[in-house]
């Protein structure tokens, strides 16, 4: 059975007192029931923020990681450093990672790998750009991004991942791609899935759309028949509105 997830990337926000103060907000707040609740901040948050979130059932999420468990990497941070101060997920492929840092899926492929060997969830993003999209080739982009970041897993290795998709054009821009245009590359994220494995499989992980998701439209989104959740930028950085988006399914 799929899980209902709304995870919250904080990014490149907020110094440890502000941060602090937003997980003290949105633990005031009153959240959805079974929907699997995970917050994404920077580095520096994440021990200050396991010890707030230790007796609850609100999980955590680093933002990225190396794909080697130790030695000179200078300002990296490896997935056992992670895991020692409690992190369980762990946010790969991301667009900005992409664009900016010129990740791409094969090397992001090892950072899946690694976490995966090292019990953690994978929340793995996939998506096009506008050009990619105007031409028409964001199926096609999609599937590469799948092939050669994840399916080197095997089923079960599959089913302990997150995929995210996220149109790079409706991230952080204000645009939402609308719920037909959503939902149709979900379905077609769930077909793939289901050419590599089998429908069970493909039936069985979540996926999250992820591109200006706000109040106002998450239910319109989360209840298309293949949208799990959202992975959630501006709204994350706002108590209230993310509690909001938990009870949108």
């Amino acid at each position: 059975m799929r899980q209902k997830i709304v995870a919250g990337n904080w990014k490149m926000n907020l110094d440890l007192v502000e941060g602090e103060e937003l997980l003290t907000n949105i633990l005031d707040q009153e959240r959805g029931k079974d929907v699997v609740t995970i917050v994404a901040p920077p580095y520096i948050h994440l021990s200050s923020a396991k010890r707030m979130l230790s007796h609850t059932n609100i999980g955590l999420a680093a933002q990225n990681c190396h794909n080697q468990t130790s030695g000179a990497y200078t300002g990296e941070v490896s997935v056992k450093m992670l895991k020692s101060v409690g992190v369980e997920y762990v946010i790969l492929g991301h667009s900005e990672r992409r664009e900016y840092f010129k990740e791409d899926s094969l090397a992001i492929s090892f950072k899946v790998n690694h976490v995966i060997e090292n019990g953690l969830r994978p929340i793995y993003c996939c998506g096009e750009t506008l050009t990619e999209r105007k031409d028409g080739q964001h199926f096609e982009i999609i599937e590469k991004q799948l092939t050669e970041g994840l399916f080197q897993l095997n089923e079960i290795e599959l089913l302990n991942c997150i995929i995210a998709y996220e149109p790079v054009w409706a991230i952080g821009t204000g645009e939402t791609a609308s719920p037909e245009q959503a939902q149709e590359v979900h379905a077609f994220i769930r077909k793939t899935i289901a050419s590599q494995y089998n429908a069970i499989t493909a039936n069985s992980v979540s996926i999250l759309y992820g591109g200006s998701v706000k109040p106002s439209n998450a239910v319109e989104l989360f209840n298309c028949p293949d949208i799990d959740g959202g992975l959630i930028g501006g709204a994350a950085l706002q108590a209230e509105s993310f509690a909001t988006l938990t009870k949108s399914f």
